[in-house]
């Protein structure tokens, strides 16, 4: 294993072991997945919806400042708290369940 696959894998139990952390993407800019946490069924799902919505997020914030770019999105429902990080090269999806904080 490479020192960079076990700096990604460390930052990811950190991550996981957060409390109320149900799951975390990490996927391309175009929704492609790079790793997932979640199933099968869920991981193609929040990865192409939550890429849809930061792109038009970064959109958003482009459009308000044309020297200014998305770092960071933040969506809260009734049932999860859905966290995005973005970089050049990919997005971190941490899906949370906010009553469990």
């Amino acid at each position: 294993m490479t020192k960079d696959y076990n700096d990604v894998e460390t930052a990811l139990a950190r991550i996981q072991a957060h409390k109320g952390v149900q799951g975390i993407v990490i996927a391309t800019h175009e929704g492609s997945v790079i790793r997932s946490t979640l199933d099968n069924i869920q991981t193609p799902q929040i990865s192409t919806l939550v890429t849809q919505l930061a792109s038009r997020g970064k959109s958003v914030v482009r459009d308000l400042d044309p020297e200014d770019e998305l770092t960071f999105l933040r969506i809260r429902s009734k049932k999860h708290e859905i966290m995005v990080a973005e970089t050049k090269q990919y997005l971190l999806i941490v899906i949370q369940n906010p009553h469990e904080l």
